[in-house]
């Protein structure tokens, strides 16, 4: 297992693995899968180009397939350039509770407290996803709010917890 930052040349594999996050956990995502699929892979392209404020990164089997995704984001407004998101996290069932989420947080986490002036990282998820909200606990996430009814689909409502994390910088 390893983990690096995707690029455009990943876009392909990239979609694959997102498209299919939103077919599996559609509950997860704000996005649907209908919106995701009409995105076009010149897009995709673009949006996987890391730079500074963003940043996507992969987790690779041995095999070399990607099997987790996570993705950065910097705010760039000068009052809250000091907070940061954690968005699109998943894992492929296949590769699940074998730490990849795990992994792929870790180095997120890393990075983050590399970039000059960021002090938080905050991220959302679904008050029943139980087993994420354990691992970001674990990795000292606290959760500060949650939002009823935050989300709704079909007919179903779902509520989100708020969490962040005070970044430390290494020195």
């Amino acid at each position: 297992m390893y983990i690096r930052t995707l690029t455009s040349a990943d876009a392909e594999i990239y979609r694959e693995l997102r498209l299919q996050s939103l077919l599996q956990n559609p509950e997860a995502f704000l996005s649907t899968y209908e919106s995701e699929f009409k995105i076009s892979i010149v897009t995709t392209r673009i949006r996987l180009e890391p730079a500074d404020d963003h940043f996507t990164l992969g987790a690779f089997d041995t095999g070399e397939k990607l099997v987790g995704i996570i993705t950065f984001f910097r705010e760039s407004r000068p009052k809250i350039h000091h907070k940061a998101h954690v968005y699109s996290v998943y894992v492929d069932p296949g590769a699940r509770r074998q730490g990849v989420g795990r992994l792929l947080m870790l180095e997120l986490i890393s990075r983050a407290k590399a970039l000059p002036g960021l002090e938080i990282l905050n991220l959302t998820l679904t008050s029943t996803n139980l087993p994420a909200k354990r691992l970001y606990e674990t990795l000292g996430f606290i959760c500060y709010g949650t939002e009823p009814k935050a989300m709704k689909l079909g007919e179903e409502y779902l509520d989100e917890d708020l969490m962040y994390l005070q970044i430390v910088p290494e020195l």
